[in-house]
């Protein structure tokens, strides 16, 4: 079983906290998620109460995954505390690191993000790109995948990162599934923008959400902007830029992300033909489709489905 350990540092922020155990825990037994301390004491938080987690930093080298969250701004700084230092040398070689909002201070601290894109909360970037000017800054994004090391930016990303770790390590309906559970959105791409003018928009007949719902409900249709538009009686104009109020990205750029993300559900759980997966959501050719899949997630439509029915194999296999 693949494990998860969640390092919890003094500050911590308690939502976050509980983000990779409510996600990886709702995946079918997928993943085993525990919590540990640099010490094994007592943590304080950054309310008003503290916890108490049962493993101390010797767990940090039994993980596959070590996930950072976030923890107080006013005890971050430009070197790793001594601590936390011997804490993250425990990790092995090759573990995947995952860190959410401010956990991001401490792996740049530590070193780790030397030279790779990464992310953080916007509203920290000045303080960030000021001590650590090696590191790839992106401001503008949920999260960053550099393959073994991942960043994500505040609180609510955290979960999208963590469903993007499930969906790369057992695709589509193993990641719906645990969004369904949690009743959050399953699928928010990394690149979308952290900061929109109206991230909860105000539910009125003048917004885009009925024709959004619409347009999902005919991705295999050739939809256009101004099909869109006409659909939510409003100019093109209009409609664009209210999508891009309520969204943070243009109508044309989220039909693409969904259009990709029901194709990769097809090629998980289905063996329709790649050029008949591609009609299916909205794609003129076979050819459109694997460039798009490429573009977002580096593989062909032949070689996502094998790679998705090598897993499945896998997990079907009794456990000795």
């Amino acid at each position: 079983m693949h494990r998860v350990v969640v390092l919890a540092l003094d500050g911590v922020y308690p939502f976050e906290l509980g983000i990779p155990n409510r996600v990886f825990g709702s995946a079918g037994g997928r993943y085993e998620v525990i919590t540990c301390s640099v010490d094994g004491r007592p943590v304080h938080t950054g309310s008003d109460f503290s916890i108490t987690v049962d493993h101390g930093p010797e767990a940090l080298a039994t993980a596959d995954t070590v996930v950072i969250p976030p923890y107080d701004m006013g005890l971050i700084a430009a070197e790793p505390p001594a601590p936390a230092a011997a804490a993250l040398a425990r990790i092995r070689p090759g573990t995947r690191i995952v860190s959410i909002c401010t956990g991001a201070f401490l792996l740049a601290a530590a070193g780790l993000l030397d030279g790779r894109t990464a992310t953080t909360h916007w509203s920290l970037v000045p303080h960030f790109r000021r001590l650590y000017p090696h590191v790839a800054l992106d401001p503008d994004v949920l999260f960053v995948d550099s393959g073994d090391v991942l960043t994500s930016a505040g609180a609510g990303s955290g979960v999208d990162v963590c469903l993007h770790i499930v969906r790369e390590d057992h695709g589509s309906e193993v990641a719906n599934h645990v969004a369904r559970a949690c009743v959050v959105p399953p699928w928010r791409d990394g690149g979308q923008a952290q900061y929109i003018e109206q991230p909860v928009p105000e539910t009125s007949d003048s917004g885009t959400g009925a024709t959004r719902q619409w347009a999902l409900e005919n991705l295999h249709l050739p939809l256009t902007l101004t099909d869109l538009a006409r659909h939510a009686r409003m100019s093109t104009r209009t409609f664009a830029r209210r999508f891009g109020e309520e969204v943070g990205m243009s109508p044309g750029r989220w039909l693409i992300q969904q259009r990709v993300a029901r194709a990769r559900q097809l090629l998980e759980s289905t063996d329709l033909p790649v050029d008949r997966v591609a009609g299916e959501v909205g794609f003129a050719t076979a050819t459109s489709l694997r460039q798009h899949l490429h573009a977002a997630i580096g593989v062909a439509p032949l070689a996502y489905r094998r790679t998705f029915q090598a897993a499945d194999r896998d997990l079907s296999r009794p456990r000795v």
